[in-house]
């Protein structure tokens, strides 16, 4: 047993505390049992932070620092490359940023245009298509927020090459439920399984895989395809530059404008000192509701407001002296105007943000930048070290990062002594 934690209280605490559970099963037993789904509330062989590291509660740098406190590189080294594969799927797509765009209009057409492929999505999604596995994670997913990582692949390969249902509607079936929905892996894990990422290598679902690794629960035997068809889509075009860290001034009177993307934040605080910032005031930006064109679940939106609640009241009013104003995203407001209208009330040069990858943050930071402009603000974005260093890394498969992991563990982690900051005060 490997993990005993399956509530995710909203809270960095709370995120510590599992992590120091988990972390001394983050070498061979979490090489050996990964892969078991042992279901709802029983996710034993995995860390289960990836709801937290998804929104940054806590990094992906500090949760490997901790690992190699206990572990060697070789000992942890299957559990490093899962925290690696999800900074792949954000450089890989910041560097192709169409791919997401694409993908939001292909949902936003479904749901406009198409009645009866989401008909036929609402009766899949609602566990009554005999399936039992597939109606159990759906049910699952709905119920917490969650699905083991195998269940995740198994769902959409069923998805797609069973029910033949779009697989962009899958993925906006996750993105709207999952506590750890990131734009960049559901997207892109979604278009793996169906042979998109990697041309023509697609990922099929087998009864006798899901039976061995669900540990006899299922076995879905003569109800899913034997066969998978990789699915074709236009052209991506060309990649993009990636981005770089803003120029800050100094001694000017800044905002810090925190989003649900990086809730950890000691990278502004340090950005903040660093510059001689004068800190006026801090906005928290919620953009859940963005996910989707159709309603984001409860549990997702929920467990983010908290997370952010969490940020403002436990880590900035203990370290820092300046007002706080929380601004969400909802149908009866505009968020673009609500932070232009937070400039204005406390006078602010500049506002400071760490950088939010491709996605609706990203997306509402855009229009955010060009309203604060036409009011001779300037917002200025931070991109954290960690991401600077492996996106670069991240343009091709997986297997061309892999191999820079070592080279990429000397550069962050000098030694294998780093730990996490104990010694912040919360």
């Amino acid at each position: 047993m490997i993990s005993k934690q399956q509530c995710w209280h909203p809270s960095r605490a709370a995120a510590l505390a599992q992590l120091e559970q988990f972390v001394a099963n983050a070498g061979s037993r979490y090489a050996s049992q990964r892969n078991f789904d042992h279901g709802q509330s029983r996710h034993y062989s995995v860390s289960t932070l990836s709801p937290w590291i998804r929104h940054r509660s806590i990094t992906e740098e500090e949760v490997i620092a901790a690992v190699l406190k206990q572990h060697s590189r070789t000992a942890a080294d299957k559990f490093i490359q899962e925290v690696f594969w999800r900074t792949y799927w954000k450089g890989w797509l910041e560097a192709r940023p169409q791919v997401w765009h694409n993908y939001r209009a292909d949902v936003s057409a479904f749901y406009r245009e198409s009645p009866e492929t989401i008909r036929q999505c609402d009766a899949a999604t609602s566990a009554g298509t005999g399936i039992e596995c597939f109606d159990t994670w759906c049910k699952e997913l709905v119920a917490t927020g969650y699905l083991h990582n195998h269940a995740r692949m198994w769902f959409a390969s069923i998805w797609i090459f069973t029910l033949q249902l779009p697989w962009q509607m899958g993925a906006d079936f996750f993105l709207r439920h999952l506590l750890d929905g990131d734009p960049a892996s559901n997207t892109l894990s979604w278009r793996w399984v169906a042979g998109l990422h990697t041309t023509g290598k697609t990922y099929l679902a087998r009864p006798e895989n899901i039976e061995k690794y669900t540990g006899g629960r299922f076995s879905p035997t003569g109800q899913l395809s034997s066969t998978a068809h990789a699915l074709t889509e236009t052209p991506i075009g060309d990649k993009t530059e990636l981005p770089v860290s803003s120029e800050i001034t100094p001694d000017k009177t800044t905002g810090l404008l925190i989003t649900e993307d990086d809730l950890c934040i000691d990278h502004l605080l340090k950005e903040a000192a660093s510059h001689k910032l004068n800190v006026a005031s801090v906005a928290t930006l919620q953009t859940t509701a963005l996910r989707s064109p159709a309603a984001v679940s409860d549990n997702a939106t929920n467990f983010v407001q908290q997370l952010m609640k969490d940020c403002t009241t436990t880590q900035f009013n203990v370290r820092i002296d300046a007002a706080i104003d929380a601004i969400s995203i909802n149908s009866s407001k505009t968020p673009v105007a609500q932070v232009v209208n937070w400039a204005s009330k406390n006078n602010l040069q500049q506002v400071v943000t760490a950088y939010a990858p491709t996605g609706p943050t990203a997306e509402l930071i855009a229009d955010i930048k060009l309203a604060l402009n036409r009011q001779d603000v300037q917002l200025l974005s931070s991109v954290r070290q960690w991401d600077e260093k492996i996106w670069p890394h991240s343009s091709r498969g997986f297997f061309a990062l892999k191999k820079k992991i070592p080279q990429l563990l000397d550069q962050l982690y000098p030694t294998q002594t780093s730990a996490i900051q104990q010694s912040l005060p919360f």
